[in-house]
């Protein structure tokens, strides 16, 4: 056998390795389903038949003179590479098309008529016998090119330009890792055709077609940083990533949002190892409903689906069939846990424009007292309005739209001042004026807490370097501490530092924890306490009874107030029952040697109750709303 057949063969045999590798690999790992995976294993097969037809051929040239038999193996391998190899550029184009997250069949017939080249020039090569215009042997069986080749040549050029134009046009809509291994594709392979149409004997056109096949495998065919390996199951980075694909491309869809409401009670009464046990069956039931491509999980108890194509009718009726299965308990092992679901569904782009919108959808708490379980259409708003209210806290620090008003605080039998709590306010241009109640747990969840934490402990320390509230004879200022901020590491030195930063005594500020966070993480916060107290700084406990009461928590603590939530006072004054609880609070209380703060005095009534009970101090409407710093200003000039 001649050295250049034998380099052909080579070469060819190496490539065959390579796409064997390619098909094996897609195979065996189950990377079949998606359109893409199937148009990826369809090149794959085709530049591997074309490798064993240019083998075939070029075994059987050098006989060609002494055997027709050998002469037929030429005709049947030039004719079989030219057949498939037309067809390569063109599946490409669609391989780019489908990554790019192109509606192909809801486009069909734009789609169909772009491959009409492709069929004319199929067409030339299935005649080519009789026409002899895309190649030809001469008496002595060799192989001649026509002009006919080189329109093949210009037919995948065009392609190839138009896959160009497409990736060019879905650029945003690719990740990096996509648009590199596309790019290195049509790199790779154009310096292969480069080189065998300067020299047709060195055949390298396969060779770098089926290397650059190999790295789109590597960066797109393999997705094993997109699946969640416990469920099986694409992640939030799969989802954030289809999801930009989708909008930047224009697909029309219904994303289906699978929310799991009650994993807490089940993960607390019996261990998080069935929780997440629970979340791989709810994934498999997901997956008998919908293709595994379609179902992601962006969290344990929350599954979000795509429905492509779909009309609100179709979302529907699959949100009513997954709400009819959570009706029924899941089984682990001989045990069954009873899953409770909220489920939403909302058109792409309609209503859900950005990825944001999508991932707000998967991570906002679900909202309560609803009386259905299935949101629609407007049940959806709540979503415009977190998107709204979020974009107002990321501005609000910039822009300046926040601010720290002040509701005071009165000793119970002088009736006269005692302190001030400080309280933020948002004030965004598009929504108004917002509360806490609605802006905080956003900040918390976007990270943005302690920057707004920061803000009031500053406006605030600003507010005491003034010199007014000692002017006025003010004792302290409270200031609200959230979960998050109380336990980060080093959070002491933090809040220390910004107070010596404004030159001011620390006991002019109290710090405020709910009942619940001290009842949270004890050896944290009594190590933040007792660090904090030695500086000088008070302490107060929030709202207690409104959870559950753990007086440990006030010894443990070492609080110096404690603040009795209004709903107390409240009960105390319509009934007997509840001025027993009240009045039982206020002797532990006092017997624990706390100082006693009541929130919500609005009545004279009310403030004589907590006078006959010995009370130090209250806070309410009787005295003031929450009021602005110039406000408050205005206020203690006229009570001096």
């Amino acid at each position: 056998m001649p050295f250049t057949t034998q380099f052909k063969v080579v070469m060819y045999a190496s490539s065959i390795l390579i796409g064997i590798t390619g098909i094996l690999f897609t195979i065996l790992n189950r990377r079949t389903d998606k359109q893409q995976n199937k148009i990826y294993l369809a090149l794959l097969i085709m530049v591997v038949c074309n490798c064993i037809s240019e083998i075939i051929a070029a075994v059987a040239t050098p006989y060609c003179a002494v055997s027709s038999n050998a002469a037929l193996a030429v005709r049947f391998g030039h004719f079989t590479y030219f057949l498939i190899h037309a067809l390569i550029s063109p599946m490409f184009y669609l391989y780019v098309l489908s990554v790019c997250g192109a509606n192909l069949s809801g486009k069909r017939k734009r789609y169909i008529i772009s491959f009409i080249p492709a069929l004319i020039f199929e067409l030339m090569v299935v005649f080519n016998p009789a026409t002899k215009l895309v190649y030809y042997y001469d008496r002595n069986m060799e192989y001649h090119r026509n002009w006919g080749l080189m329109l093949i040549y210009a037919e995948a050029g065009l392609y190839m330009m138009m896959a160009v134009f497409m990736l060019m046009f879905s650029w945003r809509a690719l990740n990096t890792k996509r648009r590199t291994a596309l790019i290195y594709f049509f790199f790779i392979v154009l310096i292969g055709l480069s080189v065998q149409l300067y020299n047709y004997d060195l055949r390298t056109e396969l060779l770098s077609e089926i290397v650059a096949m190999l790295g789109v495998m590597i960066s797109i065919e393999i997705e094993d940083d997109r699946i969640d390996a416990g469920m099986g199951i694409y992640n939030r980075r799969a989802l954030t990533a289809d999801m930009n694909t989708y909008i930047v491309s224009g697909r029309n869809l219904y994303l289906l949002c699978v929310k799991i409401t009650n994993t807490e009670i089940i993960k607390r009464a019996t261990g998080s190892d069935n929780t997440d046990a629970l979340s791989k069956l709810v994934a498999e039931y997901l997956r008998t409903l919908v293709p595994r491509y379609y179902v992601y999980s962006t969290s344990p108890d929350t599954f979000m689906v795509t429905l492509m194509d779909s009309d609100e009718q179709k979302a529907v009726w699959l949100a009513g069939t997954i709400s009819e299965r959570f009706e029924q308990p899941w089984r682990i092992g001989d045990n069954e846990f009873p899953l409770k679901v909220m489920l939403m569904a909302a058109d792409v782009p309609e209503r859900i424009h950005t990825v944001n919108d999508a991932l707000y959808m998967a991570d906002s708490p679900v909202p309560k007292k609803l009386d259905k379980n299935i949101l629609t259409g407007s049940d959806l708003d709540y979503l415009l309005r977190r998107a709204a209210v979020e974009s107002a806290v990321t501005k609000g620090l910039s822009e300046h739209f926040f601010e720290v008003f002040y509701q005071p605080t009165y000793y119970v039998q002088e009736k006269r001042l005692h302190g001030a709590e400080a309280l933020i306010r948002l004030h965004a241009p598009e929504l108004g004026n917002l509360f806490p109640d609605e802006f905080i747990p956003i900040a918390e969840q976007i990270g943005l807490i302690d920057e707004v934490d920061d803000y009031v402990l500053r406006e605030v320390c600003d507010f005491i370097r003034s010199g007014v509230p000692k002017k006025y004879g003010m004792d302290c200022i409270n200031v609200n501490l959230s979960v998050l901020q109380c336990m980060q590491p080093n959070f002491a030195d933090h809040i220390a530092d910004i107070v010596e930063e404004y030159g001011i005594d620390k006991h002019m500020i109290n710090f405020e924890i709910t009942e619940s966070i001290a009842a949270s993480d004890y050896i944290t916060l009594s190590r933040v306490v007792r660090t904090l107290k030695k500086q000088g700084f008070k302490f107060s406990m929030d709202d207690y009874g409104t959870g559950y009461s753990n007086m440990q928590s006030i010894f443990r603590l070492d609080f110096d107030i404690v603040k009795i939530d209004k709903s107390i006072l409240w009960s105390a004054e319509k009934g007997q029952l509840g001025q027993i609880i009240l009045d039982s609070s206020v002797r532990m209380i006092r017997q624990m040697r706390r100082k006693i703060l009541v929130e919500g005095v609005e009545t004279e009534y009310q403030l004589q109750i907590l006078r006959d009970m010995g009370v130090d101090y209250a806070q309410g409407y009787l005295f003031s709303r929450p009021i602005s710093k110039r406000d408050l200003i205005e206020l203690l000039e006229k009570q001096a």
